[in-house]
């Protein structure tokens, strides 16, 4: 899968917070967020779920795509997702990726 335009999407977790990307190597691109390399947005909301992508022939048309779904509602995104992945499954595993560890809450804390 070395050098394919791909626009995907990352979440958080289910229902999470959202990233649109594009890239021409998505498994470096992986990589990349998983080791919040890239820092930013993803980094800052720890977005890593590879939750839907879609590949290409050129990268002009990726970044079409990427454009188009950047202004589409939430509810569009999800529905999109949903379409393929409903349970919003990180497909990075499909690649060899190990799973994502999901933090533990400290039932200690408190929501603030």
């Amino acid at each position: 899968m070395d050098r394919v335009p791909t626009v995907y999407l990352l979440a958080s977790g289910f229902h999470g917070t959202l990233y649109t990307g594009v890239t021409s190597n998505l498994l470096q691109r992986i990589v990349q967020h998983r080791e919040q390399l890239t820092g930013g947005f993803t980094t800052r909301y720890d977005v890593k779920r590879l939750v839907w992508f879609e590949t290409g022939a050129e990268m002009d048309g990726a970044i079409n795509r990427e454009k188009q779904l950047k202004r589409w509602r939430r509810e569009w995104k999800i529905a999109l997702i949903e379409a393929e992945n409903p349970t919003w499954r990180d497909l990075a595993e499909d690649f060899g990726f190990e799973p994502l560890i999901r933090r533990k809450v400290d039932p200690g804390s408190r929501p603030g």
